[in-house]
C-alpha cells in the first residue's frame, strides 16, 4: 500500500511515521521546510521570544530580592537570532528530515504549493506528481486576514521575525490566545500596547475566571484592554497607522506604530484544489468523520486543517490515528475530553477539561480554588498572583476540569490532566502528596476544597500561609 501525506508539521510527520511503522510505502510532501508552523514559525520560536520577554519583565522584581542593576535593554536582532536558533534545533541537532528518511519515508521539501489532479494524485509546481492508495491531508492553517479596509497594513505573528526594531507602540487586534500572547510579549519587552477584542472578554473560549484575571493582570502592567470593540478600518499616515474603531458609541480612532492582527486561523486550502479530488471543505476547515476521513473514503485529514482542536498535542494524536486508519482501515478515533493546553502570556494560563460554565450545564458541580498567595513557592518566587481552580461532579466525584493562572500553569494543569486520564476521582487527587514547596501543591489544595464543598474525605480547612484559615 502507498500512503501520501501532504504537509510536514506535527500531524503530517506523525502520520507518515505511523503509516511507515505499519508497513506502508510512504511519501511526505512539505511546501517549505519540514516541521511546519510549530517548529519554524510558531510555538517553538514564539515560546523562546516569550522567554526573553519574561526575563526582561523579571527586572521589575530585582529590588524585592535585594538585587540592583540597570534595566536590561532588548537587542532585538540578538533576541530574534536566539528564537531562530531554537527553531533550527530540530533540524540541526535532531535532524528530522534525516530521521524520516532513515525510516524509509520518501521526503520532498520546499515544494511550494501542491494541488490535487484527481482523487489519488497530487502534483507540485515543478511538474512532479505522486499517486497513492491513501492520502492524509495535514497542511495546517494560516493567519486570517483582517477583513476591513486597509487590513493589509496589519501584520501577523509571522511578521515578528522580520522586524528591524522594536516598535514603541503596538496595537493588537484579537484578544484570543495568539493576540494575548503577542500583546504580553511586546509589553514585557517595553512597548506600549493596546489590545482590541470584539467579544465581551479576553480569551472567550477560556474559563471566565481566567479571562477576568488575565484582563486585570494586563491592565496592571499597562496594557490598554478594549473589549466589545469593532475595528472598522486601518489607515496609513506617514510612519504611523490609524485604527478606526467603535466601542459602544461613536466612531473613534487611535494611532500606533504597528498593528498586529490575530483574528482567526483558517485552514491552508487555497492552492490544494480539493474539488479535483472530490473532497468537501468549507473556508475554514475540512470536515472529517470520527475516524478522520473526509467525504472521500481514502482521503483523511489531520491536525489544524480539520478544525477540531488546533493544538500541537492534538495534531500529533490525530496524525497517528490518521496514519493508522489509512493503512489498517477505520478503527481508531481521537478523543478530546482531556487535552491540556497552556499559554505564552504573562501571566501564563493553562486549562484542561470543561470550563465551569460548560460543566454546570450538564453536571451538579463543586468548585475549589487554591490561591497562589496561600502557597510558599509562589511567595518565595515573588509570583503570588495566581490560582488553581478545580471543577468536579458532586455525585460521581469525577474531575471535570481545571484552570490555572500564574507561573508554571501549563505544568500544573498537566498534573490534573494526568489524573483525569487515569480515572482518578477528586478525593484521590486530594490525598496525593505533592513535593514541597511547589506550585503544583495548588492542585491538592483545590481538590481538598472541592471535597469539603461536597462533604467527603473529612479534610480539615486549608491552612493559609499569609492569612487566616479557610
Amino acid at each position: 500500500m502507498r500512503v501520501l501525506v501532504v504537509g510536514g508539521g506535527p500531524a503530517g510527520i506523525t502520520a507518515a511515521l505511523q503509516a511507515r511503522e505499519l508497513g506502508a510505502d510512504v511519501t511526505l510532501l512539505e511546501a517549505e521546510q519540514i516541521g511546519g508552523t510549530n517548529l519554524n514559525h510558531g510555538p517553538a520560536p514564539v515560546r523562546t521570544l516569550a522567554r526573553a520577554a519574561r526575563l526582561a519583565r523579571d527586572w521589575s522584581s530585582w529590588e524585592r530580592f535585594g538585587l540592583e542593576g540597570p534595566r536590561p535593554v532588548p537587542d532585538l536582532d540578538a533576541v530574534l537570532a536566539n528564537c531562530a536558533r531554537v527553531a533550527r534545533y530540530a533540524h540541526d541537532k535532531k535532524d528530522i528530515a534525516g530521521h524520516l528518511r532513515h525510516h524509509g519515508i520518501e521526503l520532498a521539501e520546499h515544494l511550494g504549493p501542491v494541488r490535487f489532479t484527481g482523487p489519488h494524485t497530487v502534483r507540485a509546481g515543478d511538474g512532479r506528481s505522486w499517486h497513492a492508495d491513501r492520502i492524509v491531508i495535514a497542511v495546517g492553517c494560516r493567519p486570517a486576514e483582517l477583513p476591513v479596509p486597509g487590513g493589509e497594513l496589519a501584520l501577523t505573528y509571522q511578521d515578528i521575525w522580520t522586524l528591524k526594531a522594536l516598535p514603541a507602540e503596538v496595537t493588537v487586534i484579537g484578544g484570543a490566545d495568539t493576540g494575548c500572547q503577542m500583546a504580553s510579549i511586546f509589553a514585557d519587552l517595553g512597548a506600549g500596547v493596546r489590545l482590541f477584542e470584539a467579544g465581551s472578554r479576553l480569551v472567550p473560549g477560556a474559563d471566565a475566571s481566567i479571562s477576568a484575571a488575565l484582563g486585570q493582570a494586563f491592565e496592571a502592567k499597562g496594557i490598554t484592554v478594549i473589549t466589545g470593540a469593532t475595528v472598522q478600518a486601518l489607515e496609513r499616515r506617514g510612519e504611523q497607522v490609524t485604527v478606526h474603531f467603535t466601542w459602544g458609541g461613536p466612531a473613534e480612532r487611535a494611532t500606533t506604530e504597528a498593528v498586529f492582527a490575530a483574528v482567526g486561523w483558517p485552514a491552508s486550502l487555497r492552492d490544494l484544489d480539493l474539488g479535483a479530488a472530490g473532497v468537501t471543505s468549507d473556508p475554514r476547515a475540512i470536515p472529517v468523520d470520527e475516524y478522520l476521513r473526509t467525504n472521500v473514503e481514502h482521503i483523511f485529514a489531520a491536525g489544524d486543517v480539520d478544525g477540531r482542536s488546533k493544538l500541537v498535542q492534538s495534531a500529533r494524536t490525530e496524525g497517528r490515528i490518521a496514519g493508522w486508519n489509512a493503512v489498517l482501515g477505520p478503527s481508531r478515533q481521537p478523543g478530546y475530553d482531556v487535552v491540556p493546553s497552556g499559554s505564552f502570556t504573562d501571566p501564563e494560563y493553562g486549562s484542561v477539561g470543561l470550563t465551569e460554565e460548560r460543566a454546570a450545564g450538564d453536571h451538579d458541580v463543586a468548585v475549589g480554588t487554591a490561591w497562589y498567595d496561600d502557597l510558599v513557592r509562589p511567595v518565595a518566587d515573588g509570583r503570588s498572583d495566581g490560582f488553581c481552580k478545580l471543577i468536579a461532579d458532586r455525585s460521581s466525584h469525577a474531575i471535570l476540569g481545571a484552570h490555572v493562572l500564574g507561573e508554571y500553569s501549563a505544568e500544573t494543569v498537566q498534573v490534573v490532566a494526568t489524573a483525569m486520564r487515569a480515572g482518578m476521582n477528586v478525593e484521590q487527587l486530594a490525598e496525593m502528596q505533592f513535593a514541597f514547596p511547589t506550585f503544583t501543591e495548588a492542585v491538592s489544595m483545590a481538590a481538598q476544597k472541592v471535597c469539603r464543598s461536597i462533604g467527603i474525605g473529612q479534610f480539615p480547612p486549608a491552612w493559609s500561609y499569609l492569612g487566616p484559615p479557610e
